[in-house]
C-alpha cells in the first residue's frame, strides 16, 4: 500500500463538490470488497449476494455485532455501501479504498434526500434495501484515513451526505459485477 499523508479539513472540504454531484438515479458499482478475515481484504470483480450470508465469502455473519442483544450479526448492516467519490477523496488512491472496510463502493448519491431508509436498489440481479441503522467511522477508520477524515464524515454535512456510507440488507439474492448499473426501485 502507498504511504500517503492525511488530508486536512480544508482539503477534505474542498473535495465536497464532486461528491455532491454524484448521480441521483443511475449509479455504477465501482468496487466489490470481501473481508475473508479480520483486517483482510479481497477485491473481486464479481460477487454473489444472498439473504443469509450477505456477500458470499465475507465474514459479516461470523463477526457478529455489538448492535444486537445477543451479539449475532445485524441483518440491517449486512452490506455496507460507500460513495466512490467520497472514498476516492479520503483514500487518495484506489488501492487504499478497501481499507474503509465496506463491501460495495458505488458512484451514487447516498444522502437521505436521495435514498432514504427503506429504498431498494437493484445491482446486477440482486436487490438491497437501505436500513436506518447509522454507519459511522470507527477507530480503525480514523487510523487509516486520519482524525480529520473522521471528523469530516461525522460532520453535519458528512452525515447528511452519508460520507461514511450506509448500511443495507440483501432482499433478493443475485450476482453483482463491477460496472453494474445501480437503480432505485
Amino acid at each position: 500500500m502507498l504511504n500517503v499523508q492525511y488530508l486536512s479539513m480544508l482539503e477534505l472540504e474542498a473535495g465536497l463538490d464532486p461528491i455532491r454531484r454524484s448521480p441521483k438515479e443511475d449509479g455504477v458499482l465501482k468496487m466489490i470488497v470481501r473481508r475473508p478475515s479480520v483486517d483482510e481484504r479481497e477485491v473481486i470483480f464479481e460477487g454473489q449476494l444472498n439473504t443469509l450470508e450477505g456477500l458470499e465469502g465475507d465474514t459479516w455473519k461470523a463477526r457478529g455485532s455489538s448492535h444486537t442483544p445477543d451479539g449475532s450479526a445485524n441483518v440491517n448492516a449486512q452490506i455496507t455501501v460507500m460513495n466512490a467519490r467520497a472514498i476516492a477523496l479520503l483514500a487518495q488512491d484506489e488501492e487504499r479504498w478497501p481499507l474503509a472496510g465496506d463491501q460495495l463502493y458505488i458512484d451514487m448519491d447516498l444522502s437521505d434526500d436521495n435514498i432514504p431508509p427503506g429504498t431498494r436498489l437493484s445491482i446486477g440481479s440482486a436487490i438491497i434495501e437501505v436500513s436506518a441503522q447509522p454507519h459511522s467511522g470507527c477507530k480503525k477508520f480514523s487510523s487509516r484515513f486520519g482524525v480529520e477524515a473522521m471528523k469530516f464524515v461525522n460532520s453535519p454535512e458528512g452525515k447528511r451526505l452519508h460520507l461514511r456510507g450506509i448500511n443495507t440488507r440483501v432482499v433478493q439474492a443475485g450476482t453483482i459485477r463491477v460496472g453494474d448499473s445501480i437503480k432505485k426501485i
